[in-house]
């Protein structure tokens, strides 16, 4: 058994509060390297994830704004005196393939945040695949050491269209929705940009429709995000919790 193993379960006996699992499942293929904001063209282009790009200098990137996000995001669960104890999280990137950058632990051993780069295509379905097969382990986990859970969460945020495998995306896709419509798994599948393919995610969710990110506010759905955890850590697991659908207003574009 290796260490990291190890400490998972250490985590499970020393501190036996409900858990919130919480997988963030990342597009970062080379469309989220894609710059927003004042930038000047070089006058060079480059072949990436299906499609050619413009080369530019300046303006903001996604994949920029999306690492700020999920930073927020740790920052406020690590300050939320409940949540702290509650929330695990681990972050699975999809580009040429699928990848485990961070997987589950108390967050108070998550110090650093790995580095998010724009690489390659959009392996949707086999970043979903990956994702789901975490979530499971770490509720069997939960299950061995008697620790009650809250319905696991799957956050998926992708700008463009699944260009990996198609049985692997279709996979994907059933067991999402068959999770869901079991009541086994909560899923917030997020658009970034007008290249995001919203009918695949869509797919994703068959109790309520995908969103599109507003622009760039990546930082204001982690803001929403971090507080939803807040609100769930403190109701008992199983117990119905609304979400705030007013606060969406403030980040998605409805």
């Amino acid at each position: 058994m290796n260490n990291n193993m190890l400490l998972r379960i250490e985590d499970l006996v020393n501190n036996p509060t409900p858990r919130v699992p919480i997988c963030l499942c990342l597009d970062t293929s080379g469309s989220m390297g894609a710059v927003e904001g004042e930038c000047v063209e070089t006058g060079e282009t480059i072949y990436e994830d299906g499609r050619t790009w413009n080369v530019v200098t300046g303006g903001t990137s996604r994949i920029d704004e999306l690492q700020k996000g999920v930073e927020q995001f740790y920052k406020a669960i690590r300050e939320d005196e409940i949540a702290v104890y509650s929330a695990e999280i681990c972050i699975v990137t999809f580009d040429n393939k699928a990848t485990c950058v961070l997987d589950f632990a108390n967050i108070e051993r998550q110090e650093t945040i790995p580095e998010l780069y724009p690489v390659g295509d959009t392996s949707m379905g086999e970043g979903v695949n990956l994702a789901l097969d975490l979530l499971e382990q770490r509720k069997q986990e939960y299950k061995d050491k008697g620790v009650d859970y809250y319905q696991p969460w799957l956050v998926l945020m992708t700008d463009g269209v699944p260009n990996g495998d198609a049985a692997e995306l279709n996979r994907a896709i059933c067991r999402t929705t068959e999770l869901v419509n079991q009541k086994k798994l909560t899923v917030f599948p997020i658009g970034i940009g007008n290249e995001s393919d919203m009918s695949t995610l869509n797919s994703f969710s068959p109790k309520r429709p995908a969103l599109k990110l507003q622009g760039m506010k990546f930082q204001e759905f982690f803001a929403w995000l971090s507080k939803s955890v807040s609100k769930t850590s403190q109701s008992t697991p199983g117990e119905s919790v609304k979400l705030d659908v007013e606060g969406i207003k403030g980040w998605a574009e409805l």
